[in-house]
Parts: C-alpha cells; structure tokens; sequence
C-alpha cells in the first residue's frame, strides 16, 4: 500500500491553516562522524537510511540541538566534536521556517574555550544570544529514541524533563522560566548553607520561586490535558494514554486554587523549609521534584507495569498526540524526530503512523537500517542514504 500524497505539509493536512515549523537546509561541521555535510530539504517527512554507525542518529542530535537543552543524547559538548576532525568544535546551523517566520539559526561549542569545554554558543541571524531559551521562541520540537524507551523506569527527573520538553511546543518561554527558577533555587541552597543569610535576599528569590514556578505547573498542566483530550479524539489502534502531573504546587492549581494563591501558599512552604533545606544542601519542596506518571487507559495499568512494546506505542501515541495538538491549539506543528522507530511496528501501525504523520503535516525526521521499512510513503518523502558520515539523496 502507497499513501496517495504527494506534498504532506499542504495537500494532505488536516490542519491547512497552521504553521508547519520545518527546515530547509541543515549543515554539520565537524560533528560525530561528519566532517563537514550539508543537505537542503522541503517541509515533507525525511527519511535516513543506512546501516548501524552510518550517522543517521547523528543528524537527529544535531537537530535536536536547535532548540534548547543538551539535545537528544544529552551528551557533553565535547563529546559531539568530530574524532576525524580533532581540534576542531563542532558546529551545526540550520534555515527554517520557524515560529517567527523565515530564519537562521546555529549552536555549537565555543572554539575559544578551553579544550572539553561545555561552553556553547547560539547565534539566531546571525547574532551571538545570551542564551539557549530564544530558541525556543522560533522552533519548536520533540522526539523519541531508543534510549527513551526506559522513560517510565528511570523515575521522576527523566519523566519530568520528557514533559517539559513537551510543554516547549506549546509555550515557548516555559524555558526561560525553567531556567529563572533553577537559577533561583541554587542561589537560595547556596545562601542557606551561611547562617547569617540576608532574610530579605532569601524573600526575594523565594518570590522568584514562586512566581515562575506557578507558571511552570500551570503550563504542565495545560499541556496534560491538551494531549489527553487529543489521545480520547484518536483513531489510532496504538494503546490510549493517559497523562498527569503530581507536585506541590501543580496539585493546588489542579484542584482550582487561584495562581496567586498557588504562589504564596508555595512562598509559605519554601520559608518554612529553610532551616530544613539548608541541612539537606538542596530545595526539598517545588516544581522540580514533580513527578509525571501515565497509565494505560485500556488496561488502566501505569506505563511502568505494561510490557515493554506497549510501552513504546504508548510513548508514541504521546509523541503524536502533542503534534496534533500543537497544531489543533497553536496553529503550529512541531517537528517531530523519530529514531529507529518504525522498526519496533508491525506493518499495520506502520501505515497508519505514516498516515497520521502526513496528516497532522510536520516535517518529520525518521531513521532506519533499510528504506523498505518506509514502504508507504513513496512519494510523500524525501531519502537520503547514510553511509560512514555522508550524506547521498536517494531519489
């Protein structure tokens, strides 16, 4: 079976009236296994074929380095730098076609600081930014690896951070706020540590605090239950899910408390918790320690209990129920990077998570060790052929 689309992002979208964020040109320098490559693509799914090691994941991470965070692999930046290029800092820019219109943008580690140094640079037209959450203003992103089908074991920091990210397509300053917050809170466990702290310093970051962090759980919450009401709409057979946020102030929003009186009831535990806090060395109370739990609605089972294929549609249905609801709410779909995905599907689910890719319309970047496993979406994408860090478009 062929899907009969020929231009996903405009013919076959349900949602014609949206912005589909995409690329249109990618360039790496010295980055993995690329010294240097460079390729142009349209708004349609790209599909990257060739062999384990071919550095098919390594386009992926260079992406996922467009918006804000350590990228898909979390790696350090010295640790990207190309092994065939030594001395040389990787670098990776990119035309797009962004929240903000037409626009360049471009990362990568600082060339002038010491060697295995984690300093990194984001230029946005070609202008050096103060910092990594301005990305998050022009282009919006989410994705799912292999090393993420562990989310549901590896506790609350790994699903709290899968939710942020996914709050990123739906608000671009909840980084900024995220960053605000973290900010505040080492400055307050450092000045707990002195006993003769300021009170009238630690009043002020306590009010930082709490002000972020009420947005940061009402953003969270929003995102919840736009992506819930998208999975209840889907016609998909991959397995419903059903998400939800626990923490200290997400709880108090949830249950209809204003967010000003979310924020001082928060001001009020941080105060309280001072002298505790500064024995621990850390904030033992806050939206950093929230926890995302899912759970199968068909079975009604948390993720964690379901087996391990089931936990991977699950993560799916997620990925694309955000999608469509960035484009349902938003007017804007996300580019969505899927690594080595397809091959955990039968043909069935493959075909209809090619339909649902095409008709949500993104621009979305899969991998796979054979292109027969994209049989499906002849003509509706665009090959490149991977081969020992170069890059051949298969026509």
């Amino acid at each position: 079976m062929t899907l009969a689309i020929e231009q996903p992002a405009v013919s076959a979208g349900v949602h014609t009236d949206c912005r589909i964020l995409h690329l249109t040109s990618l360039s790496l320098h010295s980055f993995r296994n690329y010294v240097a490559a460079r390729m142009e693509v349209t708004a349609a799914p790209v599909v990257l074929a060739g062999h384990n090691g071919a550095g098919k994941t390594n386009i992926l991470e260079a992406i996922s380095l467009l918006t804000p965070g350590r990228g898909l692999r979390r790696a350090k930046l010295a640790e990207i730098d190309s092994r065939n290029h030594k001395g040389l800092a990787w670098a990776v820019a990119a035309n797009i076609s962004g929240m903000q219109g037409e626009a360049k943008l471009g990362t990568g580690r600082d060339a002038e600081s010491d060697e295995g140094s984690d300093k990194r640079i984001i230029k946005i037209d070609g202008k050096v930014c103060k910092g990594q959450a301005e990305l998050a203003r022009h282009l919006s992103m989410i994705w799912l690896t292999p090393q993420m089908e562990q989310l549901f074991q590896e506790g609350a920091s790994a699903g709290r951070k899968f939710l942020d990210r996914l709050v990123y397509s739906f608000d671009a300053e909840h980084a900024s706020r995220i960053n605000e917050y973290e900010y505040a809170m080492r400055e307050r466990n450092k000045l707990l540590q002195d006993y003769r702290a300021d009170g009238h310093w630690l009043d002020a970051l306590e009010q930082t605090m709490a002000e972020t962090g009420a947005a940061i759980a009402q953003a969270r919450l929003s995102t919840v239950e736009h992506i819930n009401l998208s999975i209840q709409r889907s016609t998909l057979s991959f397995p419903k899910a059903e998400l939800g946020i626990s923490g200290l102030v997400e709880n108090l929003l949830a249950t209809g408390v204003p967010a000003v009186q979310a924020e001082e009831a928060f001001k009020g535990v941080l105060k309280t918790a001072r002298r505790e806090d500064g024995a621990a060395g850390r904030t033992l109370s806050g939206t950093h320690r929230s926890e995302m739990g899912v759970i199968h609605l068909t079975k009604q089972m948390p993720a964690q209990s379901c087996s391990t294929g089931e936990q991977k549609a699950l993560l799916l249905s997620i990925v694309l129920a955000q999608a469509r609801s960035c484009a349902h709410w938003r007017k804007e779909v996300p580019v969505i990077l899927l690594d080595e995905v397809v091959a955990h599907l039968d043909s069935t689910r493959r075909l209809e998570l090619f339909e649902e890719i095409c008709q949500i319309g993104a621009q979305t970047w899969m991998t796979g060790t054979d292109a027969a496993l994209f049989a499906g979406l002849e003509g509706a994408a665009q090959y490149y052929q991977v081969e020992n860090g170069t890059l051949r478009h298969a026509k």
